[in-house]
């Protein structure tokens, strides 16, 4: 009986080690992939005007995993060492709170939730088990602790004297990288618009209203109704655009994005995605919101998956970046790679080289590129990141 209690114990021990120690990291491998492709050799011309980019990419989703964002992984697809090895100056740091099960493009409810036992199986604090929001103000917290290990070379940008004295850093050759907190659906506000406040203490100035599934706000182009924006969230954008902070229409309902460009009073962003005229799928976007954002003085951020593109190869990134150019002008395009968001793409950040070669290749001047790469994004933030009487 005894043998028989202690075998139980190691049982539960090593099923325990399995579940908090090895199952994290296997899902982020198994989700966040390079699929290991050849890639394009990359020219001198290339790596010369690279270093010399102020490059900001818009999405990224790697907050979401247990990971020492300080040391060089080697599963995912970002982290400091690999960022400074891309030249990458600026990168948004997404909150995602809550995802379907079964997620798909189509139709998901809201009735699933993957995030609560990723937050149980990382360790993560109990108040993040079952609140969205402590789930957002949890990853605020891991961006902090990493500019606090980073001693001075990452700044946390929450307005733009702090992006311009990043900036001003780097242009003299100092060690100087930023990092901006987003949201991937507005959920996490639980409801209550008021919950907005406590989100912008914690430092966010980025947020789509939407992420996989319909919710408070809006339909999502990937939930069941599929419906525009409701009374809440047309009051949550008027609070966000009060505040400084950007409107994401990345993954919104075809008439929730209609509503969102008719209302807004600022530049809003795509942050992560595509477009219909290269990559028919259907939270890429169609050529009338492309001139809808750009009438807002808005940009749009072009990812790297499949998903976005129809493809990884970099020259598809390219085709997509052309095609908004050619619609709407080069002050339009940014990127949005979307990396550790269950996402496979050809290259990590450490390689972002690739996407200033594939421009060139498809006969991009340096100044267009210099535009795509960062330029059009930190115009952008340095007037969206104003409060709206400071603005005007």
């Amino acid at each position: 009986m005894r043998k028989f209690f202690w075998a139980v114990i190691a049982l539960i021990a090593v099923g325990t080690v399995g579940f908090f120690g090895i199952a994290p990291g296997y899902v982020e491998s198994a989700m966040n992939r390079i699929d290991g492709k050849p890639l394009p050799k990359v020219s001198a011309e290339a790596i010369a005007l690279h270093k010399t980019l102020t490059i900001v990419d818009l999405h990224s989703d790697t907050l979401m995993w247990k990971r020492d964002l300080m040391a060089r992984g080697n599963r995912g697809h970002m982290d400091l060492p690999r960022l400074v090895d891309g030249n990458v100056a600026l990168q948004v740091f997404s909150s995602v709170t809550k995802t379907p099960k079964g997620q798909n493009y189509d139709a998901n409810g809201a009735d699933s939730d993957n995030i609560t036992l990723l937050a149980v199986a990382q360790m993560q604090p109990m108040r993040t088990w079952n609140s969205l929001l402590e789930r957002s103000l949890w990853h605020a917290t891991k961006l902090d602790r990493t500019v606090a290990d980073a001693m001075g070379t990452l700044t946390k940008v929450i307005a733009t004297p702090e992006l311009d004295a990043m900036l001003e850093r780097r242009a003299k050759g100092g060690p100087a990288m930023g990092a901006l907190l987003s949201i991937e659906g507005l959920q996490n506000l639980e409801g209550k618009a008021a919950n907005l406040d406590k989100l912008y203490a914690a430092g966010f100035r980025m947020a789509g209203l939407t992420h996989f599934f319909d919710n408070e706000l809006a339909g999502s182009m990937h939930g069941i109704k599929k419906g525009g924006l409701t009374p809440l969230g047309r009051d949550v954008i008027r609070r966000m655009e009060d505040k400084g902070m950007i409107v994401d229409i990345a993954h919104c309902s075809r008439q929730c994005v209609t509503e969102i460009l008719a209302m807004a009073r600022r530049p809003v962003v795509s942050s992560h995605g595509g477009v219909q005229a290269t990559c028919k799928v259907n939270r890429n976007l169609s050529d009338e919101h492309i001139r809808g954002v750009a009438r807002t003085g808005g940009i749009i951020g072009i990812g790297y998956w499949d998903g976005a593109i129809c493809d990884t190869d970099p020259k598809s990134v390219a085709k997509a970046m052309k095609h908004v150019r050619d619609l709407v002008g080069i002050d339009h395009v940014a990127l949005g790679s979307d990396y550790d968001g269950a996402t496979t793409v050809r290259f990590d950040t450490s390689k972002l080289v690739q996407v200033t070669q594939a421009l060139l290749d498809a006969g991009f001047t340096h100044d267009e590129i210099r535009a795509v790469m960062g330029g059009n994004a930190v115009r952008l933030l340095r007037e969206g990141l104003k409060p709206m009487a400071a603005a005007t």
